[in-house]
């Protein structure tokens, strides 16, 4: 039977050391602050909102909304952005993605500021995680899987590590920062040929290519470490489910995350301590 690498310890351990962090800038007479900039009312957009705010209250963050009509007229959407950026109150922003077709997207990344960009969808955060640079920050699901392979003591240096899924949220930023821990990388894609194969041969994986349990046992192989970052709704089932098919994995495999409770549990602490950080350095 595998071990499961549930996500609510790692949280946990995050928000520790957060509350630390806040108490030394609530001596400052600094409230670390999050602005979260939603444009219409998504659901996903709507619930995560929510897991966001109830962490941030948590642990001391203080957290202003900026809730704007879907149809909102794009001047008014890019002066609110602009707003936010200049408000020395605000040490980071939460901006959903994807927005409204006639809002410029890419604008909107170019013109959110990388020091407050706590989501890591940026440019700049992009290219800080390419380079190991302190520069923005990570993407917060792709820092939430290697925060749990951390927390675990899963040994990176020298391993053989396939990812599955090439997205700049998970998949490429997640591959970069195994490298930067000394993991050898094979990343995996829809034209990649003998992907089972290759995972075999790995001995962690990362499966976030977004298809519900679509990794069978043909996938995996005794000893491997499985970070599930997948999350749909099986109909069928009636429950959540990752791109694993877990049955399958969990008794062939060393560790597996799982989902529900895996990498999602851990993804919000991460945005959170993203904000906190970015307090510190404006502190600095």
């Amino acid at each position: 039977m595998a071990e499961l690498l549930k996500g609510k310890p790692v949280a946990d351990a995050i928000n520790e050391r957060m509350k630390k962090d806040i108490k030394t800038l609530c001596e400052k007479g600094i409230t670390p602050t999050l602005a979260i900039l939603r444009v219409g009312e998504r659901d996903d957009d709507i619930a995560y909102e929510r897991g966001a705010t109830k962490r941030c209250e948590a642990v001391g963050v203080k957290v202003e909304k900026r809730t704007l009509p879907a149809d909102v007229d794009e001047k008014i959407f890019f002066n609110e952005l602009k707003a936010l950026n200049e408000d020395e109150k605000i040490h980071g922003i939460l901006m959903f993605q994807p927005l409204p077709k006639h809002l410029d997207e890419e604008k909107a990344r170019k013109m959110l500021l990388c020091d407050k960009d706590v989501d890591g969808g940026t440019d700049g955060s992009l290219a800080g995680v390419f380079t190991n640079s302190k520069e923005g920050f990570a993407p917060c699901t792709a820092q939430a899987a290697m925060e749990i392979l951390k927390y675990y003591g899963v040994e990176l240096s020298g391993k053989k590590a396939a990812i599955i899924g090439r997205s700049l949220v998970i998949g490429r930023p997640v591959a970069m920062m195994l490298m930067h821990e000394n993991a050898t990388i094979t990343i995996c894609h829809t034209r990649t040929k003998n992907v089972a194969e290759i995972t075999r041969g790995a001995d962690i994986i990362v499966a976030a290519s977004g298809q519900m349990e679509s990794l069978g046992r043909e996938y995996f192989s005794e000893g491997q470490v499985v970070v599930d970052v997948g999350i749909s709704w099986n109909e069928k089932k009636q429950k959540l489910c990752g791109d694993v098919l877990f049955e399958e994995a969990e008794p062939l495999v060393s560790a597996i995350t799982p989902v529900p409770g895996g990498v999602g549990a851990v993804t919000t602490a991460v945005l959170v301590s993203h904000v906190v950080e970015a307090a510190i350095k404006k502190s600095l």
